[in-house]
């Protein structure tokens, strides 16, 4: 793989880094044009269990009565969830009844996980659709997806617009060549993630995939490589389109949802990256990262010397070198499942390679129920089960730790989306370790079929004897779901179970702004599951209170306390990190910080947009400075006009640290729009006087 900045010109299906006029656009600036560029507003919306009370619950409080675009709602997160009661069940009834009331598509639990119930029924050449989920890419089939916070759902649902501070960077990814035999979609994500999330390549940028090499990439490689670009932290991607995905739409009922799709001649990119697919190796990323990722050949001719370096980028000491063993990598655990794994050639190629070996302990989750189908109806399925591996609903759960958690000290195997700390279900701060490592799914049965020792495909003598085309078989969908778009009814009674609370109510921007450090957070990045851990806590994200209980829990236990004994003595406090928000998309991350009384963060940088984002609609000012190692917690900071200086325009504030330090905190590329949020104190407060 090679990077190369621009800008690079394109002409005639390939590119120069000549100088040439720009006549043409990219796929990307073509769609992001026709949907009103600087201000969007996006085709359709999507999110599931643990995001859409809390998105419907701040648009009714901000005078949504109806939803204008099509709005799906997927029950795949909570579904298999069993803390809380009745509670997860008490969301789905409520989201039913919002679909009825206010128009929406209402997906019943486990029949499609969120991306692939999109992928099916709701993308289409030239689209753009919005999620509350940060893996929202459908760019292999034509549509623009991009994955935010839920207060960003909510202003499309109020008709207002997403919108950029400056045109996104698009990078052309130059595709040729052709993967070898036992080299799957995961592989050349990981090895993608490898070489660009660190040096920053790709963040908050738009991936444009072309070039001769994806006509030789099915629509599920694509798909399974396009939904993992999150990873490298880019803001969205697209693809060419040719007849293997007007196949696509063909056989998925839709062939009107087609048509080509190329770059412009004449177009200009902001950088390249050309990758010959025909060099892809299978790979393996260690914790506590996609990034963190070796070729298995490597693994197994130098293994110390790549386990350290692994250790050592995860911050761990002998964890992973103690699974070595005289034969190789042992691994106690198996998944292939949701958005990324679960798909028809991946679950194909799995049952393929094993072909009736032991899967030992080995658990797969389609991503719906007609993927689910057309594997029962190729024998596959027949296949995996009779492998011993166990047959799941279509639920996310092992991607954020809710589902299959192995061993104190176990290694988990997944070809799932991430193997962040804390989402493989252990908690540390009880003695309880786990570790996963992200494979592709063939590689994954590989290892099954080879006693748990880390294997590489590439190594495997086998044929896809199930490569015949996919059969989509939507009658589950056609008897389940509920499609109430253009026919709300504004007397259906929204039904609240007794864990479903409203917001609290947030003041408006003081005069002068104060507020004390309640957490300090040195490590390089911090995620948002250490900001609100995920797995269990996802039951109680419909209510703002008790989810509070959990934020920072895993990562700085005190904070709650702090920041609760600050709010009820009428202050407010900040959390201060080097680079907070990366992963998922969840508004929570910033909600729960706000009901606790947070009122800024302080940060070198934000590892996303969606993060920062999250913040100010939820009334944080997100500050930036040269370091935040100089704060301790009990740090008192105050900006003296605060709110006159943000009105008149400035974005660089001397503040006062405990009455006499001066430093400088500002908050580059904010809007007028936002500024006009953080002074309202939330978007709801905002929408409520009338903004827009």
């Amino acid at each position: 793989m090679k990077y190369t900045s621009g800008p690079v010109y394109f002409e005639k299906g390939n590119f120069t880094f000549e100088m040439k006029a720009v006549s043409g656009k990219t796929m990307a600036q073509a769609v992001i044009d026709a949907h009103g560029g600087g201000r969007i507003r996006f085709d359709a919306l999507i999110s599931h269990d643990i995001t859409y009370v809390g998105i419907i619950q701040t648009a009714r409080a901000s005078g949504m009565t109806e939803f204008p675009v099509p709005y799906a709602f997927t029950n795949c997160h909570n579904s298999l969830c069993a803390v809380g009661g009745t509670i997860n069940a008490d969301d789905h009834a409520f989201g039913l009844s919002a679909a009825k009331k206010y128009g929406g598509i209402y997906v019943p639990r486990n029949l499609a996980v969120i991306h692939q119930y999109a992928r099916e029924q709701m993308a289409f050449c030239g689209g753009m659709i919005l999620g509350s989920d940060s893996h929202t890419r459908y760019g292999a089939l034509g549509t623009l997806g991009i994955g935010e916070g839920g207060p960003e759902l909510v202003k499309q649902l109020l008709k207002n617009t997403y919108n950029f501070a400056k045109r996104p960077e698009i990078v052309l990814v130059y595709l040729a060549g052709k993967p070898k035999k036992g080299v799957g979609p995961h592989d050349m994500a990981l090895k993608m993630c490898r070489e660009v999330y660190d040096k920053g390549l790709f963040k908050n940028k738009i991936l444009e995939f072309v070039g001769p090499g994806i006509q030789n990439l099915s629509m599920d490689f694509r798909i399974g490589v396009d939904v993992m670009t999150t990873e490298t932290a880019c803001l969205s991607s697209i693809w060419e389109t040719d007849d293997k995905t007007q196949a696509y739409y063909e056989a998925h009922n839709r062939p009107d949802k087609f048509r080509k799709m190329s770059p412009e001649d004449g177009c200009v990119y902001d950088a390249v990256m050309e990758i010959d697919l025909s060099e892809i190796e299978p790979m393996i990323a260690f914790p506590f990262h996609p990034s963190n990722a070796f070729s298995i050949r490597e693994l197994n001719e130098k293994p110390m010397e790549i386990l350290k370096a692994a250790e050592k980028a995860a911050g761990l000491d002998g964890e992973l070198i103690s699974k070595w063993t005289d034969k190789g990598l042992h691994a106690d655990q198996f998944v292939i499942a949701g958005c990324a794994g679960g798909l028809y050639e991946n679950l194909t190629s799995a049952a393929a390679i094993l072909d009736g070996a032991s899967a030992m302990d080995m658990t797969v989750y389609p991503a719906s129920v007609p993927v689910e189908t057309a594997l029962i109806e190729s024998g596959a399925l027949t296949k995996l089960i009779s492998s011993g591996a166990i047959l799941k609903p279509c639920f996310c759960g092992p991607c954020f730790g809710a589902g299959d958690v192995p061993r104190n000290m176990g290694l988990s195997l997944r070809h799932t989306t991430r193997n962040f700390p804390f989402r493989e279900g252990a908690k540390p701060n009880e003695g309880q370790r786990a570790f996963v490592a992200l494979m592709d799914a063939r590689s994954i049965a590989a290892s099954a079929k080879n006693g748990g020792l880390v294997t590489g495909a590439d190594t495997m003598d086998f044929e896809d004897e199930f490569e015949k085309a996919y059969a989509f078989n939507d009658s589950s969908y056609q008897k389940r779901v509920i499609n109430a778009y253009g026919k709300a009814n504004p007397d259906e009674p929204l039904v609240f179970g007794p864990n479903i609370a409203d917001w609290p109510e947030f003041a408006t921007m003081e005069e002068d702004l104060r507020f004390t450090v309640a957490s300090v957070l040195l490590d390089a990045v911090t995620t948002t599951d250490e900001l609100i851990p995920s797995g269990e806590t996802s039951s109680y994200r419909s209510n703002p209170h008790r989810l509070s209980e959990f934020a920072l829990s895993r990562r700085d236990p005190g904070y709650v306390k702090r920041s609760k004994a600050l709010r009820d003595a009428g202050a407010y406090s900040a959390v201060c990190a080097n680079c907070p928000g990366d992963g998922s998309a969840r508004e929570q991350a910033a909600s729960c910080q706000r009901v606790l009384g947070g009122i800024a963060n302080i940060a070198v940088s934000y590892a996303t947009k969606r993060y920062r984002a999250n913040l100010i609609n939820w009334g944080i000012a997100p500050f930036v400075c040269d370091r935040v190692d100089q704060f301790e917690i009990g740090d008192e900071i105050v900006i003296e006009k605060f709110k006159e200086k943000l009105l008149s325009g400035e974005r660089r504030f001397t503040s006062l640290v405990n009455g006499k330090d001066e430093i400088t905190l500002s908050l580059p590329l904010l809007t007028d729009q936002e500024a006009e949020i953080l002074m309202d104190g939330c978007l709801m407060n905002h929408y409520r006087k009338g903004g827009k």
